[in-house]
């Protein structure tokens, strides 16, 4: 079997503050493969020694047995859709949107993310979305070269298939947007993951206020806009994710023959297939499964779509997103790490394995010569509790 992580590497990131020097000493150190007692030391922003044992260098942290863990990389999150539109129609100012988006993400252990981002709009009707994405973007690039955020950012652009303007607004991206990640999101009303119409009802008539006509109304939308623009969508989104070196992400994949077109589109990862089906033929293709920790942490889909817990059960779950709850990741990776009895594994699904997938190489592991982007964590009970989060050797939680 192919390995579902690409092995080409993106253009490293060179984030603006590192620090001097810092030792985390007394832990429990989560590594690839082990656990095992010792402390971390990183200088410059980079990881330059492990040891074992319980020692406390004079001006280490004692961490008093505390667990070491990496940084989480969060590869989808909504968060800064819901910093800047808190509610429908409401546009909140950018800056300290994005600001609090950062110090948020950081507050729960995340040190590098991958901004979701709409591009392709509907602009009539009811169910109608502006194109945003690129402004949001140069708001965020400008602000991290400012130094304003606390922990890692790339972009994530979630292409959707049912538009009107999709490839207009990939078009205007480029090499040096820090854009890592296309998805491909077809939510066209009646598969994949509103194969069941009640859900897709029950999302958006709530969220813009519809009437029976009007949701009616919306669904003829998007079924007129995938049989007229959806094929020449899916083909130019994956020549424009290859055009700005970003790795490609199917979305809601439901059955073989959806992933059998991802693999065929060259997709990396799949986010959230929706049936044990999908996730099985992601196996077979070497595409690695993403599920959502809200799923795992829920005990379920709230589309009624397959349990992120059945997927790990059956061996098919590489990486866990936060989705719509940034706390979540953490939680999810302890909630694994009970399933499989396996705390390296479970960790690595928030840690190594989205960073390999995305072709981050210098993060995600407490290894030497890797970013200094390092959590410490005390578990009471099934929860973890969060004591410090550094990213680059920087406290920043």
């Amino acid at each position: 079997m192919n390995s579902p992580f690409p092995t080409s590497s993106l253009t490293k990131a060179c984030d603006n503050d590192v620090s001097s020097n810092l030792c985390l000493a007394n832990a429990q150190l989560v590594l690839e493969d082990q656990v095992l007692t010792g402390a971390v030391t990183i200088e410059q922003g980079v990881i330059c020694d492990i040891t074992e044992g319980d020692h406390v260098p004079t001006g280490a942290l004692d961490c008093a047995g505390d667990l070491v863990i990496p940084g989480l990389v969060e590869l989808h999150t909504d968060n800064v859709e819901r910093h800047i539109e808190p509610r429908p129609e409401v546009d909140w100012p950018h800056l300290p949107a994005l600001i609090a988006h950062d110090a948020e993400l950081a507050s729960t252990g995340i040190t590098t993310v991958f901004d979701a981002m709409r591009v392709g709009s509907i602009h009539s009707g009811k169910g109608r979305y502006i194109d945003y994405a690129r402004k949001l973007a140069d708001e965020l690039l400008a602000a991290r070269a400012q130094g304003y955020f606390k922990i890692s950012h790339f972009l994530h652009l979630r292409a959707e298939i049912c538009s009107e303007t999709l490839l207009e607004e990939l078009a205007a991206f480029g090499s040096s947007d820090r854009v890592g990640i296309v998805s491909l999101m077809d939510h066209t009303p009646g598969q994949r993951q509103f194969r069941d119409l009640t859900a897709l009802k029950t999302y958006v008539a709530k969220k813009r206020g519809m009437n029976d006509a009007e949701f009616a109304e919306h669904v003829e939308t998007l079924l007129g806009l995938q049989k007229r623009l959806g094929a020449k969508h899916e083909v130019g989104a994956v020549k424009e994710a290859r055009r700005l070196g970003a790795v490609l992400a199917s979305h809601d994949d439901t059955t073989a023959d959806h992933v059998g077109t991802s693999a065929g589109n060259g997709v990396g990862f799949a986010e959230f297939p929706t049936t044990v089906e999908a996730a099985a033929a992601c196996r077979i293709h070497g595409i690695a499964v993403m599920m959502g920790a809200p799923n795992l942490i829920r005990g379920g889909s709230h589309s009624g779509n397959v349990a992120a817990e059945d997927l790990a059960k059956a061996d098919l779950l590489d990486i866990v997103s936060s989705d719509y709850v940034p706390s979540a990741l953490l939680l999810s990776a302890f909630r694994l790490a009970d399933i499989w009895n396996d705390l390296p594994r479970a960790i690595a699904t928030v840690t190594s394995n989205p960073a390999s997938a995305v072709r981050l190489h210098d993060r995600g592991a407490l290894k030497t010569g890797l970013r200094g982007d390092v959590l410490r964590v005390r578990q009471i009970g099934e929860t973890p509790l969060l004591r410090g989060v550094w990213s680059q050797g920087n406290k920043v939680g």
